[in-house]
């Protein structure tokens, strides 16, 4: 455990933050994911969900129910409890194409990180990514673990009406966005694959904690032949 994490925050009157660290680091989302899993095996009266990010667990409650000192005696309590299991991760495979302008920014990252286009390919392929966090969009899933050969800080500017299906890269982090919208990451590819499932029972691909691999494809492969969809 982090040195002085666990830390936890009243949220309003019907939330708790436990902040495990300060950083995207594997040993501490391991913490939060065993702490989620902990509270769906043993949950307190007036839990309503807990919501996992890359660093910390938000639990929402009932304030009719229980209060901000209830909810941590319970967290405390299932976190401290070795009963919790965890769903195992499951293993994704997600295409994604690097050709032409379906990638506008590949030829950047290259030049910015002094490697052939080729080689920017091969390091985003190589990686082994995991699903951290659900971000502001629907589906938006945060996948850690990009390899340090190809990490680069956000752009200074937003370019707009970016299509879904776009395969972005900042930092330590990797994203397949759902909807057309704007974004300050870097372009590397498309994906046909789809994350938003349409069912109601698990509306996205992918759970916080599964593994997900890219795997190239070419133009022709995709649905639409790569014309702009979202």
């Amino acid at each position: 455990m982090t040195e002085g994490f666990p830390r936890f925050h009243p949220i309003a009157e019907h939330g708790l933050m436990i902040d495990f660290g300060d950083r995207i680091d594997p040993a501490i989302h391991d913490l939060v994911l065993a702490a989620d899993a902990a509270l769906a095996a043993d949950p307190f009266s007036g839990l309503c969900e807990t919501i996992p990010s890359h660093a910390s667990l938000l639990i929402r409650f009932d304030p009719l129910i229980c209060d901000h000192a209830q909810a941590r005696l319970a967290a405390e309590r299932a976190m401290a409890s070795d009963s919790a299991t965890r769903r195992p991760a499951r293993q994704h495979d997600v295409a994604v194409c690097y050709e032409d302008e379906l990638a506008p920014d590949l030829a950047a990252v290259a030049i910015q990180t002094g490697q052939s286009v080729e080689a920017v390919i091969a390091a985003h392929l190589a990686g082994e990514y995991q699903v951290y966090m659900y971000g502001f969009a629907p589906g938006y899933a945060y996948l850690a673990g990009l390899p340090a050969a190809i990490r680069l800080p956000r752009k200074p500017a937003a370019m707009r009406g970016i299509p879904a299906g776009s395969v972005l890269i900042a930092g330590p982090q990797c994203l397949v966005t759902t909807l057309t919208m704007p974004t300050g990451w870097w372009i590397i590819g498309r994906s046909p694959t789809r994350i938003l499932t349409g069912d109601p029972a698990q509306p996205f691909l992918f759970e916080v904690g599964d593994r997900i691999r890219f795997r190239r494809i070419a133009r022709k492969d995709l649905p639409d032949g790569g014309h702009h969809h979202g």
